[in-house]
């Protein structure tokens, strides 16, 4: 993965970074935490910029995170909510679930969207809330673009600073990304365990805006 990533963006400069910060934001296998540092030591030994190494990649991101959104916000509630009675079990929610996140969105939208650009493994989905529960787009636009440039910007900048030593990121995030994955998974395990459904299903008037 590493070595084609550099073949890559030695190919195609400031496009390779975006097309793979999209597939990473559609496909979340490809992390940007391999992807930002590269592009940030071929910033530092190539015709690239910093600047624009950022700017591409927070580019590419952010189609990635308006497919998501996109897609969700088609979807809409009423669609989602048919979904989540037949398989919520499986997802360990139930439709009370989906609406305290739905009045968390109406309240801290921006804010829970901007931190979770910063945030391993949840950069992507937090789109999906988003979508579902039609934030505006310019607001949606406006805070995950911020989060995101920052988030690319900061490991862009180590793989600068560091040059060819990106690797030294990799030590450092690799085992953050790992617990946070692992959390996930064992709170994952303690829902399918204690899994009640809370909450009575409250019909198409739950979801009317």
């Amino acid at each position: 993965m590493t070595d084609w990533a550099f073949r890559l963006i030695d190919a195609t400069g400031y496009f390779g970074v975006f097309l793979l910060m999209m597939l990473e934001t559609v496909f979340p296998p490809i992390p940007s935490e391999v992807i930002m540092p590269i592009a940030g030591v071929r910033a530092a030994h190539g015709p690239m910029t910093l600047p624009g190494v950022i700017a591409s990649g927070t580019a590419g991101a952010m189609a990635g995170n308006l497919v998501w959104y996109g897609f969700a916000r088609r979807i809409g509630l009423e669609r989602f909510k048919r979904f989540i009675d037949r398989y919520g079990r499986w997802l360990t929610l139930d439709w009370g679930d989906v609406e305290k996140v739905r009045r968390g969105f109406r309240r801290y939208g921006g804010a829970i969207v901007f931190f979770a650009r910063l945030t391993p493994n949840f950069r992507t989905f937090v789109s999906v809330p988003a979508g579902l529960t039609k934030m505006k787009l310019l607001r949606f636009l406006a805070w995950s673009t911020l989060g995101t440039a920052v988030w690319s910007g900061l490991l862009a900048a180590a793989g600068y600073a560091l040059g060819s030593q990106f690797e030294k990121i990799e030590r450092i995030i690799g085992p953050v990304s790992t617990v946070i994955v692992v959390a996930i998974v064992l709170f994952y395990i303690w829902r399918q365990v204690t899994w009640t459904r809370r909450h009575e299903s409250s019909g198409s008037d739950s979801v009317a805006d």
